[in-house]
């Protein structure tokens, strides 16, 4: 789905007094990815987590798709996110969530102009750094 920003969506005048029609949109993916990669970046969130077809792509190939795990709901100024989470073992689950909640806001509020205005976040799994250590180091010996 592919939204317009009603910020963009406005006349605006052109050097010759002509006016001018102008548009923004955002895919949907733009939105997920967004979400993401600023997601990625807050402690304690090990992954995103998708579907079984997203857990099975992810084991052939090497690239790690931002986008898995996160539906989003978009709307002409709004938009709506939700996401599946693997965090690590003996943190803070609300913590994470409010940061997380936070820094995507921001992020989306920032890049495209639309307001966040509904937020779930999932914890499907966690890990200990063990675990987490063991995946690394099974994928490395798989891809060689």
């Amino acid at each position: 789905m592919t939204i317009a920003n009603p910020e963009m969506n406005q006349r605006t005048n052109r050097n010759q007094g002509q006016e001018v029609e102008k548009k923004l949109t955002f895919d949907d993916n733009v939105i997920k990815k967004i979400t993401g990669i600023t997601a990625a970046e807050v402690n304690g969130i090990i992954g995103m987590t998708g579907n079984f077809i997203n857990e099975i792509t992810d084991r052939l190939t090497p690239d790690t798709d931002p986008t898995k795990g996160i539906d989003v709901e978009v709307g002409e100024s709004q938009v709506g996110i939700k996401m599946n989470v693997t965090i690590e073992y003996g943190s803070n689950a609300q913590k994470i969530c409010e940061e997380a909640l936070r820094r995507v806001g921001t992020a989306i509020r920032e890049m495209t102009g639309l307001e966040l205005v509904s937020f779930e976040m999932n914890v499907d799994d966690v890990k200990t750094k063990e675990e987490l250590a063991d995946k690394k180091s099974k994928s490395r010996s798989n891809e060689s």
